[in-house]
């Protein structure tokens, strides 16, 4: 248990630069939600159903952080600074990283219809603050999620989504980096190339509209001095 317990320390580590050891990382919310979680998990399943929302209950009290006794989480799941919800039918591999203010919901809530209503995240992925991942849907090995998208289909292994209603960056997934993302956000405007060269248009458009402009300003000011204007008809006595 104790090693069980010194890996997941260590894995969350190596996805924040912050604690300057295991201790800080002990006082983490997002380690406490997911104690409490694995504790109103077994509850859960053992059909405790009351004690496990009472668990619940507690751990969001405590830190912020709503996990539904019903979700499914594998090792090492990494939830930074809290505010997350993550729904009853919701399934988490391992090595999965969540920032901030993150929803796994579910879809249709007001039918009353149980059944597998919110996502699956499988291994390594990493999911940026304020995404919102809805319904029941499956997101790859190793996707990224960028921060705020909306994502509501499944996402292909490896594959960066990003936007409202969020889609992918277009870079093959055979080809994305394997390593670790903060906040599952690119920074690399290559990542992009669609973006970057409609951007470079839209600049070169409007230098193209500033020397009009100009153009017609000099023009027009050169129709002024002709025009008979107190100043030209002096011009022209002199």
């Amino acid at each position: 248990m104790f090693k069980r317990l010194t890996d997941y320390l260590n894995s969350i580590e190596a996805r924040d630069p912050a604690p300057r050891s295991r201790w800080e990382v002990l006082l983490y919310p997002g380690l406490w939600a997911v104690g409490f979680h694995r504790l109103a998990h077994w509850l859960y399943e053992g059909k405790l159903f009351f004690l496990a929302r009472a668990v619940n209950h507690i751990a969001r009290f405590v830190t912020a952080i709503d996990i539904h006794p019903g979700a499914k989480i594998g090792r090492h799941l990494f939830i930074d600074h809290g505010f997350t919800v993550i729904g009853e039918t919701a399934e988490i591999g391992d090595n999965v990283t969540i920032y901030q203010c993150v929803t796994l919901g579910g879809t249709n809530p007001a039918n009353g219809v149980p059944g597998k209503r919110h996502p699956t995240l499988a291994d390594n992925v990493i999911v940026g603050s304020g995404a919102q991942i809805l319904g029941p849907i499956t997101v790859g090995p190793r996707a990224r999620i960028g921060a705020n998208a909306v994502v509501t289909e499944d996402v292909p292994e490896g594959a960066t989504m990003v936007g409202v209603k969020a889609r992918s960056t277009l870079v093959p997934a055979e080809t994305w980096q394997k390593d670790f993302m903060p906040y599952g956000t690119p920074c690399q405007e290559p990542c992009e190339p669609s973006g970057v060269k409609r951007i470079e248009d839209l600049e070169a458009d409007v230098s193209a509209l500033q020397a009009e402009l100009a153009a017609l300003r000099a023009t027009l000011a050169a129709s002024a001095s002709d025009d008979g204007s107190p100043a030209s008809r002096k011009r022209t006595r002199g």
